[in-house]
């Protein structure tokens, strides 16, 4: 009954506020985080403030965007931090390859965060289409 008097557009706000907590993508994300930092625990020491920090900060950037853009009161808004965690996503599997070019890890370890960033990607462009719908 109340939700009968509240305007449309603030419908719309209710209905674009989520507990980003409760979305898989973002758990998934928040998983992966874990994964790049014990990915990176490998490298030399000379790339701790290089490539080990812009994976870091890559990866970080896909839950905290997704969490930052749920908080968001429109679609609009919200659909646009998923475009920065996609963008995240694009860079970190970019840099991944760069790992395995310098040797840091095997063929098999790529294979295996390469399946994780592109299910993370995936799953980003399917919930930017459910958002936008």
């Amino acid at each position: 009954m109340i939700l009968d008097t509240i305007s449309l557009a603030t419908k719309n706000k209710l209905n674009i506020m989520h507990n980003f907590k409760e979305l898989k993508i973002w758990q998934k994300g928040r998983k992966f985080v874990k994964d790049i930092y014990k990915l990176t625990r490998k490298f030399p020491k000379e790339e701790m403030f290089v490539l080990t920090s812009q994976m870091k900060r890559a990866a970080i950037s896909i839950p905290s965007n997704i969490a930052e853009g749920a908080g968001r009161g429109t679609n609009k808004d919200f659909s646009r931090f998923i475009d920065m965690a996609t963008g995240s996503s694009y860079e970190l599997e970019s840099l991944i390859y760069v790992g395995f070019d310098l040797e840091y890890y095997s063929e098999e370890e790529l294979d295996v965060y390469l399946e994780k960033v592109q299910e993370i990607q995936k799953m980003l462009f399917h919930f930017k289409n459910h958002i936008n719908s």
